[in-house]
C-alpha cells in the first residue's frame, strides 16, 4: 500500500510540477474552481453557516506537497459538492486562523461539523486518502 501511495505521490508531484512550469498565455481567463477560499475574515461564517461536513485545506504556495494535493482537493471539491462544503485557506495570507487552530504543518486538513473540529489529516496524502478521510466523516 506504501508503494501506492508513493506511486500516486509522484505522479501528482510531476503532474503539478508540469502545471506549474507550463507558460502562461496572457489574456487567459482564470479558472473558477470548485471550493471555497476562506480568509482570516469569512472563515467563521462560512464554516459556522455550512450544512454539513467541511473540509479545510490549510496551505501555502511555496509547500511543495500543498501543490501536490491542490489538484487533488479540486477533484474531490468537484466530487463532493453538495454532499461536503470543501474550502482552502492560504496560511501565508491568514495568520489568525491557522493561529488558533494550531496549524504548524502544511498542507493541514481539519473537518468539521456544525462549526466544531471534529478531526484532521496533516501531509499529503494520494487521492483515495483524503477520500477515505472524507468518507468517514460524512
Amino acid at each position: 500500500m506504501s508503494e501506492d501511495r508513493d506511486e500516486e505521490l509522484e505522479r501528482l508531484k510531476a503532474k503539478r510540477l508540469a502545471e506549474m512550469s507550463a507558460p502562461k498565455q496572457s489574456g487567459a481567463k482564470t479558472m473558477s474552481h470548485p471550493y471555497e477560499t476562506l480568509t482570516d475574515d469569512n472563515f467563521e461564517s462560512t464554516v459556522n453557516a455550512a450544512k454539513g461536513l467541511v473540509v479545510v485545506d490549510f496551505w501555502a504556495t511555496w509547500c511543495g506537497p500543498c501543490m501536490m494535493m491542490s489538484p487533488v482537493f479540486e477533484q474531490l471539491a468537484e466530487k463532493y459538492q453538495g454532499r461536503a462544503l470543501l474550502a482552502k485557506m492560504n496560511v501565508d495570507e491568514n495568520r489568525a486562523i491557522p493561529e488558533k487552530f494550531g496549524i504548524y504543518g502544511i498542507p493541514t486538513f481539519v473537518f468539521f461539523k456544525g462549526g466544531q473540529e471534529i478531526g484532521r489529516a496533516v501531509g499529503a496524502m494520494g487521492q483515495k486518502g483524503l477520500e477515505a478521510e472524507i468518507e468517514k466523516r460524512l
